[in-house]
């Protein structure tokens, strides 16, 4: 079983998904690393679930519901920052100051 390939993309995916979300100003885009960054996990519990079985493959299956549900509240909340400031920049996202 070669499980490095498998390994080293879901590596260089979530590194990808950090960096996004440690550099970009957009908060579309820093929710999209997000979501690419529990994707990369995702290949990691499927990769090794060949090692250790099926349980894996089962932790994908929460990962993505969670993933599913961040994805809801994410964009309900984009939406309503946006409408609010008509913006989705980061930087000029400052609800907590009247």
């Amino acid at each position: 079983m070669f499980l490095g390939p498998s390994l080293a993309l879901s590596a260089v995916l979530f590194a990808l998904g950090v960096v996004g979300v440690l550099i970009q100003r957009n908060a579309i885009v820093v929710f999209m690393c997000v979501e690419l960054m529990l994707n990369a996990v995702n290949l990691t519990f499927v990769a090794l679930s060949q090692l250790h079985g099926i349980s894996g493959q089962i932790m994908v299956f929460f990962v993505m519901t969670v993933a599913a549900a961040e994805a809801a509240v994410g964009l309900a909340i984009i939406l309503a920052i946006f409408r609010h400031t008509k913006s989705v920049d980061l930087t000029q996202i400052n609800l907590l100051k009247g």
